[in-house]
C-alpha cells in the first residue's frame, strides 16, 4: 500500500480520538494529521502533526483547512462533528482534498433535527414527532422533550417544561418516547448501497456513550429502515441513526448524524469497521471489507496521557512530546 496523509478534525472529542485509534489500528501506511479549535487537547499525543483551526462556521475556515492541506499534502480528510461535516460539504468545491462527507443537502437536513422530522414525515420515514415551540398545542403529548434544533451532547435538553413560550424557533418540541434507546451505525458505500450496520444498546453519561452492548434483537427491522432511509438520501461514508424502541416494540428514530459516529472505537472491536472502510474505499480505492458482526459489551473507562518533564502545555502539539498512557 502507498504511503498516504489524513487529516482528522476534531480530535478533541471522543468521536475524533477514536477515528486516529481505528486509523492506526488498521496498519495501513498512513500519517496522521489532526486537527482542532483549541491548541492542546487529549487528542494530540495520536497525531503525527497537529493545527489549531477556527470553529466551521466561520469565514476562514475552508482556507485554513486548504493551508493545511497543502503543507502537509494531505490525501483525505475525515470530519467528525456535524458541523464540519455541513461546511465541508457546502464548500466541497473549494477543497483541495477529498473530504468524506455526504452531499450537502442530505447534511443540511440532519444537523437540524426538525428538518429531519419534516423531511422523514413527507417520504414516510420514521421519526419522533416535533414542532415548533409556537406550533406545539398542549396535550398533544403526554410527555415531551424541548431541544436545540442543531444541540449535540445532549446539551439545553428541557422535559415538559410548563412555560413553552421561552423557546424561539431554533428550539423543537419532540414527543418523549420511553424505552430502550438503541444505537444503530451503517455505512453506505459507493455504489449507494448499504454496506452493513451495526446496532448497540447504551447507556449515556454527559451525551456520550457509558456502557453499550450488541443488540440484535431488532436487525430485521432496522435494515429495512435503513435501505429505505439510504434510497431517500445521499449518504456518503458512515452515518448514525438513534433510536428508541417502545413499550410496545416500535422502532422511532429520534436523531442522524451524517458522519462517523462516537462508538466506531467500540464497534470496531465487535467486527463494524467503518473508519477502515472509509480508507478503503475513498484513500486506496478499495472495496470495503465485509462485516462480521460478533457479540460483546464494552465500558468506556478514563485514562491518562502522562508527559514526564514537561514544563509548559503550550509545547505539547503532537505525538513528538514524549509522553505515556496510565
Amino acid at each position: 500500500m502507498e504511503n498516504k496523509t489524513v487529516l482528522v478534525t476534531g480530535i478533541g472529542g471522543n468521536v475524533g480520538q477514536g477515528i486516529l485509534r481505528n486509523i492506526a489500528k488498521t496498519q495501513f501506511p498512513v500519517r496522521l494529521v489532526g486537527c482542532n479549535v483549541t491548541d492542546f487537547s487529549a487528542g494530540n499525543h495520536l497525531c503525527d502533526s497537529f493545527y489549531k483551526v477556527p470553529y466551521a462556521m466561520a469565514d476562514n475556515y475552508i482556507d485554513v483547512i486548504n493551508s493545511i492541506v497543502e503543507k502537509e499534502k494531505i490525501d483525505l480528510i475525515i470530519p467528525s462533528t456535524d458541523y464540519e461535516v455541513y461546511y465541508l460539504a457546502l464548500h466541497k468545491d473549494k477543497l483541495k482534498a477529498n473530504a468524506v462527507v455526504s452531499k450537502v443537502s442530505t447534511s443540511k437536513k440532519y444537523l437540524d433535527k426538525y428538518l429531519s422530522y419534516t423531511y422523514h414525515n413527507e417520504h414516510e420515514l420514521p421519526f419522533a414527532e416535533a414542532y415548533l415551540p409556537k406550533n406545539y398545542i398542549p396535550g398533544t403529548f403526554t410527555d415531551y422533550i424541548v431541544k436545540p434544533r442543531e444541540g449535540r451532547g445532549s446539551r439545553g435538553l428541557h422535559i415538559n417544561p410548563e412555560d413553552l413560550s421561552i423557546f424561539d424557533d431554533t428550539y423543537m418540541v419532540q414527543k418523549l418516547i420511553k424505552g430502550k434507546e438503541i444505537t444503530t451505525a451503517f455505512y453506505v458505500n459507493k455504489n449507494n448501497e448499504l454496506h452493513g450496520f451495526i446496532n448497540l444498546e447504551r447507556t449515556l453519561e454527559n451525551g456520550a456513550t457509558n456502557e453499550c452492548i450488541v443488540n440484535r434483537s431488532f436487525d430485521k427491522e432496522l435494515e429495512i429502515i435503513l435501505k429505505k432511509l439510504v434510497s431517500k438520501n445521499d449518504f456518503i461514508g458512515s452515518a448514525n441513526l438513534q433510536s428508541i424502541v417502545d413499550e410496545e416494540g416500535n422502532i422511532i428514530p429520534f436523531e442522524i448524524n451524517c458522519r462517523i459516529s462516537g462508538t466506531n472505537s467500540i464497534r470496531s472491536n465487535f467486527g463494524f469497521e467503518d473508519v477502515k472502510y472509509t480508507l478503503e474505499e475513498y484513500l486506496y480505492n478499495m472495496s470495503p471489507s465485509k462485516t462480521n458482526i460478533t457479540e460483546g459489551v464494552a465500558v468506556r473507562i478514563l485514562m491518562d496521557v502522562i508527559y514526564p518533564g514537561q514544563p509548559n502545555i503550550d509545547l505539547l502539539k503532537d505525538n513528538s512530546s514524549p509522553h505515556y498512557i496510565f
